[in-house]
């Protein structure tokens, strides 16, 4: 696949859930939606180079998380950042687009907010490709281990060391380049934009609430899991087997409850798109097919 005259990228706002959504769109507005939900600590910013591989098949929506990128979330609003509210907030979006089928393309984060939209409205569900968009108890690493204990406790401490470790340039670095075998395909803007958009006012405060929120996404695993089960949507899990955060059990996982979900591995780590995305636009087309629909 090769970018065509289709391919322009829009970068646009949409009013969802008293929230200003920032969202990169491209592809014919009567093509099937791709809909692409991004991670920890980036935004949709991270599929840059995929969307334009992939929208002269799809039309594709992908809309910043609030707390991250572009999107505006006004004070007067008092947002509470949990996972339900983002949740909440994407629906929103979602029906302000009148968006009314859909495959999900979910990374990180990505994976329990869309999870959400799937848990509400299963019907509008196309397909699914996870890419280190976790859902399992094993596919959890020893990544989590500052995070499992500030769970645990609840201390101010434990809340500081995660901050101290990972919430600054080199822990956003560390996020990219960790298992990935040359550091050197990494492009640096990447993480300096993440790490940049990290030091708003008040910014990692809203990712220390997400980080300990977090636990509670574990309590809807066997939901999202009893969703595959029912629906055995096409599914494509292919993940970077060097991901600290979301280790290969998770991606394995998949085949588990949905037998003909498609595994991939890759050499690389937590942020596949930096090293494969040629490689994953094509293993979309080639294996969900017209399944995007």
């Amino acid at each position: 696949m090769t970018p065509s005259k289709h391919t322009h990228v829009a970068f646009k706002f949409a009013a969802a859930d008293g929230v200003r959504v920032f969202y990169r769109e491209a592809g014919a507005p009567d093509a099937p939606v791709l809909l692409l939900l991004h991670g920890f600590p980036s935004s949709s910013h991270q599929f840059r180079d995929l969307i334009p591989l992939l929208a002269s098949r799809y039309r594709i929506i992908a809309p910043d998380l609030p707390g991250f990128g572009f999107t505006e979330v006004p004070a007067e609003r008092e947002y509470v950042y949990t996972f339900d509210a983002i949740g909440r907030t994407i629906g929103d979006f979602v029906e302000k687009l009148g968006l009314k089928r859909y495959a999900m393309y979910f990374f990180d984060y990505g994976a329990p907010t869309g999870l959400r939209l799937a848990l509400a409205h299963p019907e509008r569900v196309s397909a699914i490709i996870s890419q280190n968009g976790n859902a399992y108890l094993e596919g959890l690493g020893e990544a989590w281990a500052p995070i499992r204990k500030y769970w645990e406790d609840g201390l101010p401490e434990s809340r500081q060391a995660i901050s101290d470790a990972i919430l600054n340039l080199e822990g956003t670095r560390w996020q990219y380049v960790e298992g990935v075998g040359d550091p050197g395909q990494i492009a640096p803007e990447s993480y300096y934009l993440d790490a940049l958009l990290l030091e708003r006012p008040a910014n990692k405060e809203i990712q220390l609430d997400l980080f300990y929120d977090y636990q509670n996404n574990l309590k809807l695993y066997p939901a999202f899991q009893q969703f595959f089960r029912t629906t055995k949507l096409p599914t494509l899990a292919i993940w970077g087997k060097g991901d600290p955060f979301f280790i290969p059990a998770g991606a394995e996982a998949y085949q588990r409850d949905n037998p003909n979900a498609v595994v991939e591995l890759l050499d690389t780590g937590h942020f596949a798109l930096e090293t494969h995305v040629q490689y994953i636009a094509d293993r979309i087309v080639e294996v969900l097919g017209e399944a995007i629909n």
